[in-house]
């Protein structure tokens, strides 16, 4: 059995950029936990209604996906660049070493939003074999809406050389990622489900199957 951690700057992004393939984690009987960096806060002007309806969908999602736990950092979305490294790097490796996953899902180094590339670093800092021998695997995944907007150069661009078969979950991908209502729109908007289809249709014609989640491997030890 595998020990899968995902970390989700935002809750949507572990759906986003590998709904599918957790899903398939645990059809396989493995374990998959959910790293959430950020929360919306009343006292950074969000309305309660909002902050209690995200709280909802939280748990909605947990049961959906049969998460074994889910691990809220409530730090402040848009704002992790307020925060010292030191402490991120802090916060996140307390639950890296509580869960002791043996495959993590990183956000892409590359994202345009500033929050992802924080939480990247910091989550890169929690993954040293000598600290953390437990991880085997590590990935980075792409995220719609932040990932296609990464700087267009060779260093920043998200080149996938993983791909894993999602057809069958597609559908139920589809359905959790509805449950995050604010989350999605109708296209050209990003997040929309004619979108999510079709970045999983693309990568599914790279690999030979309907439907495809892909990542960037960066390091595997067997």
């Amino acid at each position: 059995m595998n020990k899968i951690l995902v970390i989700a700057v935002h809750p949507d992004d572990e759906t986003l950029g590998c709904g599918g393939t957790l899903l398939k984690h645990k059809a396989n009987g493995d374990e998959i936990h959910w790293l959430i960096a950020t929360d919306i806060k009343e006292s950074e002007g969000f309305e309660k209604t909002t902050v209690e309806k995200r709280g909802e969908e939280i748990d909605k999602v947990k049961e959906l996906f049969r998460f074994s736990s889910v691990n809220r950092l409530g730090l402040s979305t848009t704002k992790i660049d307020e925060y010292s490294m030191s402490d991120l790097i802090s916060k996140i490796s307390s639950i890296i070493n509580k869960v002791k996953p043996n495959i993590i899902y990183l956000p892409f180094k590359g994202d345009v939003h500033s929050d992802h590339k924080y939480i990247f670093d910091a989550a890169y800092s929690c993954t040293k074999t000598f600290r953390y021998p437990f991880i085997k695997k590590i990935y980075m995944m792409e995220t719609l809406s932040e990932t296609e907007f990464a700087l267009s150069t060779k260093e920043d661009s998200f080149v996938p050389n993983v791909f894993i078969d999602i057809s069958n979950n597609m559908d139920k991908k589809i359905e959790i990622m509805k449950v995050f209502e604010s989350e999605m729109g109708e296209h050209p908007f990003p997040r929309s489900e004619r979108n999510i289809r079709a970045l999983g249709t693309l990568r599914g014609a790279t690999c030979g199957c309907d439907y495809a989640e892909s990542f960037v491997l960066l390091k595997e030890i067997q």
